[in-house]
Formats: structure tokens, C-alpha cells, sequence
């Protein structure tokens, strides 16, 4: 368990004390501590992989893990967003059905023996959803008309990164979905 990994295991620990924070509206600034911990946790996923590169300490826990990990960050994120009417509930569900199909993906490839690594779109797709929900975040805390329009130019391109990358996986990896094998 190298550094690495337990950054991601940390960003793993912090998804449900960030729904704490979401769910409960009785706690002072609740909103904005949950946003500072979406925010620590994200700034996790670039810390991780630039500590497992640069060490050259890349395993494949890491591999499976680290994107497992943000699969649960964003998820947690958009349910919240969803339930407080934030965020509709087609945008979520495209981008986690997206996450659902990648990680059938690679469970599959990895009864073959296959780790699939996060693509260039991959990460983007990560950067984009990211970025998109803290926008959705501060927009609870910090109600802006321009908000609202950064909030939805950012979910869209989410929503369309994320259907790139999701067919990026796919055909880049379409030998481990073969049907008669």
C-alpha cells in the first residue's frame, strides 16, 4: 500500500462524510464543508497518479481503485445534486450509466487478464464532471445567475465528454467484449 494508494484510499473515506454533509441540513455550513471535501477528494485523483508516476510506484490496485474511486466521488455528488434539484436526473444517469458500463469493461477484461488504464478522454471526462460539479456545489451556497449558466455549460459538456469517452473504451477495447468467445 504505497502512497498512491492511500490517497485513493482517503478519497474513498471521504465520499460518505461528503454525503453527511449533503444530507444534513441542520449543520452550520454544511453545504460548503461538503464542497471543500468534494474538492480535497478530487484534488486527491491528480495527486495520486502524479505520485504513482513519478515514483514509478503504478499498481494495479491503483489502477482498478483510482478510477473506482472517482466513479464513487461523482456519483455520491450528482445523486446530491439531484436530490436538492440541482443537477437533473438525465444528466446524472447518462454519466453514470457511462461509469457502469466502463467498469463492466474492465471487470471483463480483467478475467482475461487485461488491466484497462484510464484513457486520455477518460481523464478529460473526469476533469470536465469535476469541474462541473463543484460549479453545481458553490451554486447551493452561493446562488448567482451566472452560476446557474456555468452549472449548465459545464453539465452539458460533461454530459457529452462523457459519452465520448464512453465510446473511446469501447471501441478501443472491443476484443475484450467479444460475443463468441
Amino acid at each position: 500500500m504505497n502512497l498512491a494508494n492511500k490517497l485513493t484510499m482517503l478519497r474513498i473515506f471521504l465520499v460518505p462524510i461528503f454525503l453527511i454533509f449533503m444530507a444534513v441540513q441542520d449543520i452550520p455550513y454544511g453545504r460548503e464543508v461538503a464542497t471543500i471535501i468534494f474538492i480535497v477528494a478530487s484534488l486527491t485523483d491528480k495527486l495520486d497518479g502524479y505520485i504513482a508516476r513519478s515514483r514509478n510506484q503504478i499498481t494495479n490496485f491503483g489502477k482498478f481503485m483510482d478510477p473506482l474511486a472517482d466513479k464513487l466521488l461523482v456519483t455520491a455528488a450528482l445523486v446530491s445534486l439531484v436530490e436538492l434539484q440541482i443537477v437533473a436526473s438525465w444528466v446524472a444517469m447518462i454519466i453514470i450509466a457511462r461509469e457502469f458500463a466502463v467498469s463492466g469493461l474492465r471487470t471483463i477484461a480483467a478475467s482475461e487478464g487485461k488491466v484497462i488504464a484510464a484513457s486520455w478522454w477518460g481523464k478529460i471526462k473526469t476533469v470536465i464532471q469535476i469541474v462541473a460539479i463543484i460549479t453545481a456545489l458553490l451554486n447551493l451556497s452561493y446562488v448567482h445567475p451566472i452560476l446557474n449558466v456555468l452549472t449548465d455549460i459545464f453539465m452539458a459538456a460533461a454530459v457529452i465528454i462523457t459519452i465520448i469517452s464512453g465510446v473511446d473504451y469501447f471501441v478501443k477495447n472491443k476484443d475484450s467484449i467479444r460475443i463468441d468467445k
